[in-house]
């Protein structure tokens, strides 16, 4: 568990990399991620472009993967776990040891309470998306002071915004 003083989420676009090297002291460290989301949001894809693997085929993950990636310096042991309605119950059964989440309705779990939060707003090479902002909006990420958290505008199909 880390302590940190309360701090606002960055304005400047930045990978999930660039935040890591903000809340490690040492690259070297492994860091744990759960990556939530529900289904088709993304999750598998974004994994998949953190560990430079082609993107082209991606099937709906039944259950979870786990893939370690080495990445300018740092372990990430990456737990990425279906979205299905039917998973979703047990997406607690994850959380112990988890050092970044992503997914804003998790913050009331009182087993991550301090653990800093990163909301990926992917997607954003389709017309539709909504921007990040009003996506931070929507899910009153302003009213978050317990922990860190940053919004980042991403697409995982072309890796804007991903590392």
């Amino acid at each position: 568990m880390y302590a940190f003083e309360k701090v606002s989420p960055c304005t400047a676009p930045q990978g999930l990399l660039s935040i890591l090297r903000k809340l490690k002291s040492s690259p070297d460290q492994e860091v744990r991620i759960l990556l939530l989301g529900l289904d088709n949001a993304g999750k598998t894809t974004l994994l998949k472009q953190l560990a430079s693997e082609d993107v082209s085929h991606i099937t709906p993950t039944q259950g979870f993967n786990i893939k370690s990636v080495q990445s300018q310096g740092f372990k990430l042991n990456v737990w990425d776990i279906g979205g299905q309605r039917k998973i979703r119950p047990y997406w607690r059964n994850y959380f112990e040891n988890t050092d970044v989440l992503e997914l804003a309705e998790l913050l009331e779990e009182e087993k991550l309470s301090g653990v800093p939060v990163l909301v990926f707003a992917n997607k954003q090479d389709l017309m539709t998306a909504a921007p990040a902002a009003e996506i931070a909006e929507g899910l009153n990420l302003h009213t978050i002071r317990d922990r860190i958290w940053q919004i980042q505008a991403c697409s995982a199909v072309t890796s804007e915004g991903v590392q």
